[in-house]
């Protein structure tokens, strides 16, 4: 933690307000999302249809309006995008706190999906743009911030339940109020270059025309299908071992911990010793290496005892998590810096948010596949075909990356001397 520290402090101010800023995003978010479904059942008395049905809105609100918030963001600056992002949160927080008419909690799902379609972007440009050629150590202390918040937030959630959901709710909102205005009173105002802009079209077309960005944007898009494993197929396993919500809390902890604790030092030692594309290309097939111990286990043949049996696949479910968790970090800051030197200096929240929509994309295939394949699986008795099927979409995707990082289609960083102690 000492050399995240160091690192953090040999910034400029706007970066280290966007890593807090990014904490006490997903402090507020996870603080409260984690037990929204379970707020709407139980305290709202909504039909699981319905919930789902609020749970989609958001989602569809914010992953179908990145590329929107990510161009408006070029022309109207970072700074304006990420504050309204906040106050949007803001208010959609707090109508899910003090509301459970189904109108007006549609209308906090879309007001909290808008929120973050409109800062994502903003604020990984801004980070991008004011951090110059230090992207990769700027984006490495952004996702320990990151993580940090992710840990903090269903903990603050849990100590704050007993008080009643609604004060969850509008803590949450009173976090992204600060957030608003801690934004506008400390962080400056920065925007792309000046000069006379392209019809939207027009930049959108040549975001969707750039051949090297579009093929690198479609190799990635499996990586987010793996990571979200983390939220799907790895608490179901749980769940099936009759770890329970204890046991999901675990698996989150270790990934959260391993972020804040390894992130700056694992990117320090790539880029010591890697080009951006083959630190991305590694991290990725080390994240479909990761479901292979789970593979493993469901091949084994049944064990003579079945704790035994269990307690190896809670093990190879821990492992899978460090892996997946280990390829993401090392991935992440080269990933993010490439997709901010393809866009050039005048349309980078543009490039990150229609990166953010494929990624979305990927998100959904994933899922949809990765569920159907768990249930397919197990009703056959192929068990570990799902984590085989996802470990080969971590190494096709891996060659993808390497394929395009020696064709040169990659903006090239070259090995740089440690800079974490």
């Amino acid at each position: 933690m000492r050399g995240t520290l160091e690192q953090f402090r040999s910034f400029d101010r706007p970066i280290q307000l966007l890593q807090i800023n990014q904490a006490g995003i997903n402090l507020g978010f996870y603080m409260l999302m984690p037990y929204l479904a379970q707020h709407l059942a139980a305290g709202a008395g909504l039909a699981a249809w319905t919930i789902g049905l609020i749970l989609g809105v958001r989602n569809l609100s914010q992953q179908g309006l990145f590329l929107i918030g990510g161009t408006l963001a070029d022309r109207l600056g970072y700074k304006p995008m990420i504050m309204a992002g906040c106050a949007l949160r803001t208010a959609g927080f707090a109508l899910f706190g003090l509301t459970t008419a189904l109108p007006w909690l549609i209308a906090a799902a879309v007001l909290t999906g808008v929120a973050g379609a409109l800062f994502n972007p903003a604020a990984r440009a801004y980070l991008a743009c004011e951090a110059g050629s230090r992207k990769e150590e700027a984006f490495a202390v952004f996702n320990v911030f990151y993580q940090g918040g992710i840990l903090a937030g269903p903990l603050a959630g849990i100590a704050l339940l007993n008080a009643g959901f609604p004060i969850v709710c509008l803590t949450a909102a009173a976090i992204f109020a600060v957030l608003t205005i801690l934004q506008g009173c400390c962080l400056p105002a920065r925007r792309p270059q000046a000069g006379e802009r392209e019809p939207v079209l027009r930049e959108w077309r040549r975001a969707f025309t750039d051949r090297a960005f579009v093929a690198f944007a479609t190799a990635m898009i499996a990586s987010y299908a793996l990571s979200y494993q983390m939220y799907l197929a790895l608490p179901l396993e749980m769940e099936r071992l009759g770890g329970g919500s204890a046991g999901v809390t675990v698996l989150y902890a270790i990934s959260a911990l391993l972020g804040i604790a390894a992130q700056v030092r694992l990117t320090a030692w790539c880029a010591a010793r890697w080009r951006r594309g083959q630190a991305i290309s590694r991290g990725l097939a080390l994240m479909g290496v990761a479901f292979l111990p789970l593979a493993a286990t469901a091949a084994l043949p049944g064990a003579a005892s079945p704790a035994v049996a269990r307690a190896g696949t809670l093990a190879a479910l821990a492992a899978c998590v460090v892996l997946l968790t280990t390829g993401t970090l090392i991935a992440f800051p080269f990933e993010m810096a490439t997709i901010a030197d393809m866009a050039g200096d005048r349309l980078v929240g543009t490039y990150y948010g229609l990166y953010n929509l494929a990624s979305g994309v990927g998100i959904l295939a994933g899922n949809l596949l990765a569920g159907a394949l768990l249930d397919v699986a197990r009703a056959r008795g192929l068990a570990g075909l799902p984590w085989l099927l996802l470990a080969a979409a971590g190494l096709v995707s891996a060659a993808a990356v390497a394929r395009l990082d020696r064709r040169d289609r990659l903006p090239d960083s070259a090995p740089q001397a440690a800079t974490a102690t």
